[in-house]
């Protein structure tokens, strides 16, 4: 059959034009989120976060199942906020299996029980990815797709960032049983040091947050924005929502 006749049928059966199957699946479910700034003022001390975004931060949900062959659905909540150029998020999760074996800055943090936080910040196609397991370990690239990551140097991942998990710091091997969890992250504008110059106030950003943990016994892979991939893959930045910083 040639490409001509080809083309007709598929127009009479799908109602789609032959190109139209080629085009990405339209961004029609696109969230957008304003993060407040938080009334604080002097050094950030860490364990006063979670309180701060309690008062003043809306409560958000990491809960979308875009792969059907993976249905498990831990409960994740997370605020985000930010103050004196340093974005807060505090993340809290309920699940059956957490696993925290990675301690090394920059080792595959996505194996055990972990959360994470993609954002393009300027806008123009590159994103870093910020993933935390559940003691805190922290990995970090920066690109504009999957192949093309550039790890952060460890060194100012470790002295730049910091992070608090409600399990301490210590790695484990799986718990099983319902578990809960809260890690605090803070991540200074500085940190995104191919973005620079860079102020939070009046920001508008690209992101994606998520839930994930690849060798538990449940593996699970919740998005707050919608990814149309057709296989779990966070590193989609077309499928990002957007970030509105006040």
């Amino acid at each position: 059959m040639n490409e001509l006749w080809c083309g007709f049928f598929i127009t009479i059966l799908t109602g789609l034009s032959p190109s139209s199957l080629h085009q990405k699946v339209p961004n029609y479910d696109i969230k957008e989120m304003t993060v407040p700034e938080i009334n604080y003022t002097g050094e950030t001390d860490i364990k006063k976060v979670p309180e701060l975004l309690e008062a003043q931060a809306s409560l958000h949900s990491i809960d979308l199942i875009n792969w059907k062959e993976y249905p498990y659905r831990p409960e994740v909540h997370f605020r985000i906020g930010h103050a004196n150029e340093q974005i807060w998020i505090v993340f809290n999760v309920r699940e059956d299996h957490v696993l925290a074996l990675r301690t090394a800055t920059n080792s595959p943090t996505h194996k055990d029980s972990c959360v994470e936080f993609f954002i393009d910040p300027k806008q123009d196609g590159n994103y870093y990815n910020f993933e935390f397991n559940a003691i805190g370990t922290t990995h970090l690239g920066y690109g504009p797709d999957r192949g093309e990551r550039k790890f952060i140097d460890p060194d100012k991942i470790e002295s730049l960032i910091q992070t608090r998990s409600s399990l301490g710091s210590e790695p484990f091997e799986e718990r099983n049983g319902e578990q809960e969890w809260q890690l605090t992250v803070i991540i200074p504008a500085e940190i995104f040091m191919h973005s620079q110059p860079l102020s939070l106030s009046g920001l508008k950003a690209r992101a994606n947050f998520y839930k994930c943990g690849d060798d538990t016994t449940r593996p699970h892979f919740l998005t707050w924005n919608p990814v149309g991939a057709p296989r779990p893959d966070y590193h989609q930045p077309d499928y990002f929502g957007k970030l509105v910083f006040e």
